[in-house]
């Protein structure tokens, strides 16, 4: 069976002009929409040694209303969770497995003008509030996320519009080409690499078809 973990050279940033952007810094990841548990939804993430970094785990049948981000061990990472009576399709990011206090604030962004525009990440600290930034308003936006997560070609850029990551499909291996299952993340030192894994499972959850959703 062909490997899904990354090979050790990988492409620039889509989105960079600098030809050295991906540097030894990076951390290259391959996400695989696939739990390791039967009977679950979920993700496996892996790093360019074939070692598992990050796994998701839901029980389709569990009707839960939310996501646990979990280190290969099974630590809790980040609880994700839907907002409840909100129009916008709107989460809420959680350190560990708490749900008090979130660090983020994810809406999907609805904007004809603005196509390319998937969703926006505030922060919801101390004195920002728990609203999304309304018309327009660029107030407590932490990262801006542009592309296509059905073509798996995204970038998230932060507040000063550097590129921090990239979702992007994995190239063939001897001869095999991989589906949207099976994706890399690159992640530069900017941002976390835990916040960038919680943001592929949001636009899965935005993006990724009602059928492939997790049970919410």
């Amino acid at each position: 069976m062909t490997k899904v973990y990354p090979k050790t050279v990988v492409p620039p940033l889509l989105s960079s002009d600098r030809p050295n952007f991906v540097t030894q810094s990076s951390t290259v990841l391959t996400v695989w929409k696939k739990s390791l548990l039967v009977s679950c939804d979920g993700f496996t993430v892996y790093d360019t040694k074939g070692n598992l970094v990050f796994r998701v785990d839901n029980y389709a049948a569990a009707n839960k209303a939310e996501i646990v981000l979990m280190e290969a061990s099974g630590r809790s990472v980040h609880t994700i969770r839907r907002k409840r009576l909100t129009l916008a399709d709107s989460w809420l990011i959680y350190n560990g497995d708490t749900t008090v206090n979130p660090r983020f604030s994810v809406t999907k962004h609805v904007n004809f003008m603005n196509a390319k525009s998937l969703a926006h990440v505030s922060f919801t600290g101390p004195g920002s509030g728990l609203e999304s930034p309304k018309n327009g308003s660029k107030k407590n936006v932490a990262y801006e996320i542009e592309g296509s997560y059905a073509q798996r070609s995204c970038v998230v850029y932060d507040d000063k519009r550097r590129p921090v990551a990239e979702i992007k499909r994995k190239e063939a291996v001897g001869g095999v080409a991989f589906g949207g299952d099976v994706f890399r993340l690159v992640v530069q030192p900017e941002i976390d690499s835990t916040v960038a894994m919680a943001l592929v499972v949001l636009l899965d959850q935005m993006f990724g078809g009602s059928s492939r959703r997790f049970t919410m």
